[in-house]
């Protein structure tokens, strides 16, 4: 077996240190992501560690799938709306039962919008001045777009907000939840129609983007926070929980505690130097 090593931020000072290792037999990586060793190793160190099988795809994926609320935005949209009307309390116990994996999705979320009804259609356009993106999430995509990737955006949230992100941030794919508007067009029924944009769903939506692209899932990158979202993470090359739920960090293939979405490309390798190459002009 051999060891090589370098540092991906900083050379002097270190805190992202890629090391690549061979070894003479198959290696489980699932196995050594569990293994109680090394959860010592980080919790001794205060570090954390990512496994991932080398190869070409590793650093060379095609496809970026985000997750919309808490991952390319900082908020939770039907929290925004419910603080609105004040209902936030009931519809964010709601929400964080869902999002730890407590509460069927799909229920949970036809319970909070019911919560919604009477609010005004109006409401997308007042929540564009309220919502702001994650630290680093406009690098990130600017940095994947101009590497060639194409990109999307698979929501829980609604459509008009995840579109005119998809907007802003020049995704090529968006799929939201629709909440009904009311025959005269002035307020939410706080129903939804159309196709729930479930944990299942958004595993289906990258294989369906993924073949229409023709690109394979080792050449995919999913981004998320929730419980939601697991599927989604253990179906791509690289599956990131990003600031996630204690559960979904549990049970995603790789996480990332960090103060910017940016630092995604570390795990795909790319050292500072290269990042900020990939924002220059």
């Amino acid at each position: 077996s051999s060891t090589t090593k370098r540092a991906l931020d900083s050379k002097d000072s270190p805190y992202v240190v890629e090391v690549i290792f061979t070894t003479p037999t198959a290696v489980d990586i699932e196995h050594m992501r569990k293994n109680e060793d090394v959860k010592h190793f980080e919790y001794a160190f205060k570090i954390e560690t990512v496994f991932q099988l080398g190869g070409a795809f590793r650093r060379h994926k095609r496809l970026a799938v985000f997750d919309m609320d808490s991952t390319l935005i900082q908020q939770e949209v039907i929290d925004e709306i419910a603080a609105k009307i004040g209902v936030q309390s009931e519809v964010a116990a709601i929400t964080e039962r869902a999002m730890n994996g407590e509460l069927d999705f799909e229920g949970s979320l036809r319970q909070r919008c019911g919560l919604l009804a009477g609010v005004s259609s109006n409401v997308w356009e007042e929540l564009k001045s309220v919502i702001t993106l994650s630290p680093g999430a406009q690098d990130l995509v600017r940095a994947l777009k101009r590497l060639g990737y194409k990109t999307a955006v698979l929501s829980g949230g609604f459509t008009p907000l995840a579109t005119w992100l998809a907007g802003e941030l020049g995704l090529d794919y968006v799929h939201a939840n629709h909440l009904v508007v009311s025959e005269d067009g002035q307020t939410l029924t706080g129903e939804l129609t159309g196709d729930i944009v479930h944990a299942e769903r958004k595993r289906d939506l990258v294989r369906e983007i993924a073949a229409k692209e023709g690109i394979t899932l080792s050449q995919v990158l999913t981004v998320g926070d929730g419980a939601n979202d697991l599927p989604m993470l253990g179906i791509a090359g690289l599956g990131v929980a990003f600031n996630a739920k204690p559960r979904v960090q549990e049970l995603a293939p790789t996480r990332l505690n960090t103060s910017s979405l940016f630092d995604v490309l570390y795990l795909l390798g790319f050292s500072r130097v290269e990042r900020q190459e990939l924002l220059s002009s």
